[in-house]
């Protein structure tokens, strides 16, 4: 059996592979999205109550970053600014409906590059292939969230 850190090396070789399949989609699509503003998109995307402080969290950036990063997105017709109906000192993102049709042409892009790799493997590997990637994400979950519901303790 392989010791975990050839394993490791690896993964580490095909993720980067992986990555530079993603990349060549990306590059594919009109416009050519830089990935920071790429990453708004995606934060905004995925959390819909999304104000100027949360994504420069999520983002790991300070506040002015993201806030230039969304005025390249405003300009370019990929996202919206609106005040907070519940607080009108915070700003929202929005995504517009441009934004939403690119993302989902993006995903559908890197979908078929992922196939076309894919299809140039044997169906065994890409079922052994499947069954670690299952195996691998079990493992990588966070044991705390994990193990939550199994604290039980006894009288």
């Amino acid at each position: 059996m392989e010791h975990a850190t050839d394993v490791a090396a690896a993964i580490e070789s095909s993720v980067e592979s992986l990555a530079a399949v993603l990349e060549r989609a990306r590059l594919a699509q009109t416009p050519v999205i830089p990935p920071a503003q790429l990453r708004v998109l995606t934060v905004v995307a995925e959390n819909r109550h999304t104000n100027m402080s949360r994504l420069a969290e999520a983002l790991d950036v300070v506040p002015s970053s993201a806030s230039r990063l969304c005025d390249r997105l405003e300009a370019t017709g990929l996202l919206r600014r609106v005040a907070d109906p519940r607080d009108r000192r915070e700003v929202r993102l929005l995504l517009t409906s441009a934004s939403r049709r690119l993302l989902a042409d993006l995903r559908e892009r890197r979908r078929a590059a992922l196939t076309e790799v894919l299809e140039r493997m044997p169906v065994a590997a890409r079922q052994d292939l499947l069954r670690a990637l299952r195996a691998f994400e079990a493992a990588a979950a966070d044991p705390a969230e994990t193990s939550a519901g199994d604290d039980r303790r006894t009288a």
